[in-house]
């Protein structure tokens, strides 16, 4: 059984059967199969789509992908045109605590998610509209951090979809091992910061932190294909259709994550 290191699907049914889905193994549809196990679906926290419930299609995490993406661009852009950057600390702290509610709930509430996608565009569109004022070397440095993010997220669905990459086991266990990893190293160079400048040189723009920004880029890159895996298996699952806002701000958390490393390197390229 495989897990996403994204948190918000960690908790995600595993089993057989479901619903049409995007699997790359499957060859299209995917039909019939096996119910639910109830233990399973119980520990989960959710279960198949009961009577009078439309089970979860691609289509619905579609939807609810773009509409959580729209949001949260939205929200970033009016913030960054308004120059109301001191909204940046409030917004993340509003997103966080949403977050945390809605992982420990395993809350479907498209209100939640939607607050929490509202939130980080503010708090995304402070940081980098300040960035952007700061002088001109940063001019449009959000514009090409929203096509990167993009372009990777696009990118990896690609790569999910064909099978160049495989989600197994094993790279799962590799990849999860890596984003604790990366967590550690972020929060000691933190820490370290507060006795020495610069901490650990992890975030100064030296070329210890050209390399650590992009091994972050490459682990969130590779952690949208674990939440694609993870997505696709609640759709087989059959899950109730209003389960796709759960699995949108899964996503959605990943590429905030991606957003913000690939604004911080190039801020790190337009320095020099």
């Amino acid at each position: 059984m495989r897990t996403s290191s994204n948190p918000a699907f960690r908790k995600l049914p595993h089993g057989q059967g479901g619903y049409a889905t995007f699997d790359r193994r499957g060859g299209g549809m995917m039909g019939g199969g096996a119910a639910y196990a109830d233990a399973r679906a119980s520990q989960a926290g959710i279960g198949r789509a009961g009577a009078g419930e439309r089970p979860l299609t691609v289509d619905d995490v579609v939807v609810k992908t773009a509409i959580t993406g729209g949001v949260a661009l939205v929200a970033g852009i009016l913030t960054a045109w308004s120059g109301m950057f001191f909204l940046a600390l409030p917004a993340i702290i509003v997103g966080f605590v949403v977050s945390l509610i809605v992982i420990f709930k395993q809350s479907s509430n498209p209100a939640l998610v939607l607050l929490y996608s509202a939130s980080m565009g503010v708090a995304l569109g402070a940081l980098t509209g300040a960035l952007e004022f700061s002088g001109t070397n940063f001019q449009g440095i959000g514009f090409q951090a929203i096509v990167g993010t993009a372009g990777v997220f696009v990118g990896m669905l690609i790569v999910y979809k064909t099978g160049a990459v495989k989600v197994t086991p094993k790279f799962t266990k590799w990849l999860m091992g890596a984003s604790i990893g990366v967590l550690i190293l972020m929060v000691v160079n933190l820490l370290a910061g507060f006795f020495t400048e610069g901490g650990l040189g992890l975030r100064d723009g030296s070329p210890l932190a050209y390399l650590f920004s992009i091994v972050c880029i490459g682990v969130a890159a590779f952690s949208l294909m674990l939440d694609f895996d993870m997505a696709d298996r609640a759709v087989k699952e059959g899950a109730p259709a209003k389960f796709a806002w759960y699995i949108a701000f899964g996503l959605m958390t990943t590429l905030v994550w991606l957003y913000i490393e690939i604004l911080r390197l190039l801020s790190y390229l337009r320095s020099e």
